[in-house]
């Protein structure tokens, strides 16, 4: 494991072509970046509770060790609130329209969250915390093709059950959202996460959220890089919002599961494709 102040990285088999990526379960705040929002302590911890993908560190975790390969992982061990990895750090993103770009300025029901002017406290944190995340996980993509000479990433969400209203994707809320992209999913991997997730419920692509995360060096250029993003609805496997995981978690882990075993050896004649997203590139 190798772990930094904003990112942990777990170690997988040599010979695995899989990555998890887990970006906003973390609910952790520096004080330096706390002090530069605008809610108070009881609006935050809602807003928190609304935001975070709760327990899906746990989730990747336990579906890690339980592979037949393990997998690689990276975690953001910050909020969302600080930065989010997976959005375009400029007008790139669609999400900067409602105040979610890599750095958020409104709350999930369009609160001011932080200064929308204020340029160098943005820059700021993109520099201490966007762009070394960024780097890791293109640094952690090259190792795997390096080693393996494919990679795919499996994007590793949750959604609430009830819809917020910063939200822009459909109003469907399936048990299971699959994100996906023309470049970087190709239709055997799509396929294998429709049958893994196949016992958990209903499943739908690209809504109510759409896309999953490749590092910008490779996007769009490197058909060797898969990438899928797995969304469970929250009420599946937790108490909303922001609460404990039920007895339903199991179903989701050994779903999981089943997703990394199935695309570690994927099928012999599978295409990389013409899959997935943007570096940032999704609207959850």
């Amino acid at each position: 494991m190798r772990t930094t102040a904003g990112h942990r990285i777990v170690l997988g088999a040599d010979d695995s072509p899989v990555i998890l990526h887990v970006p906003h379960a973390s609910q952790v705040i520096p004080a330096d970046a706390r002090a530069g929002l605008l809610l108070g302590d009881e609006a935050l911890a809602m807003e928190l509770a609304h935001m975070t993908d709760a327990h899906t560190d746990v989730i990747a975790d336990r579906a890690a060790a339980a592979s037949d390969r393990t997998p690689w992982s990276l975690v953001n061990l910050l909020s969302r609130l600080v930065i989010d990895p997976e959005r375009f750090p400029d007008d790139r993103e669609d999400m900067r329209a409602v105040g979610m770009g890599a750095v958020y300025t409104r709350t999930s029901h369009g609160q001011l969250l932080r200064s929308d002017d204020d340029a160098a406290a943005e820059d700021d944190l993109l520099a201490r915390w966007y762009w070394p995340y960024g780097q890791a996980m293109t640094d952690l993509v090259d190792a795997r093709l390096a080693a393996t000479g494919r990679v795919t990433v499996i994007d590793v969400h949750s959604y609430p059950s009830q819809r917020l209203p910063y939200e822009v994707g459909g109003k469907v809320r399936p048990a299971v959202c699959l994100g996906t992209h023309s470049f970087h999913t190709a239709d055997w991997l799509l396929d294998a996460g429709r049958e893994a997730f196949a016992s958990g419920g209903s499943i739908a692509v690209n809504t109510p959220f759409a896309g999953c995360y490749v590092p910008l060096k490779h996007h769009g250029k490197e058909p060797r890089v898969s990438a899928l993003m797995v969304e469970i609805r929250r009420d599946i496997y937790m108490v909303e919002p922001g609460g404990q995981p039920t007895n339903g978690i199991a179903a989701v882990i050994a779903s999981l599961t089943r997703l990394i075993d199935a695309v570690t050896a994927p099928p012999v004649n599978a295409q990389s494709g013409t899959p997935s997203v943007r570096f940032t590139g999704r609207d959850a």
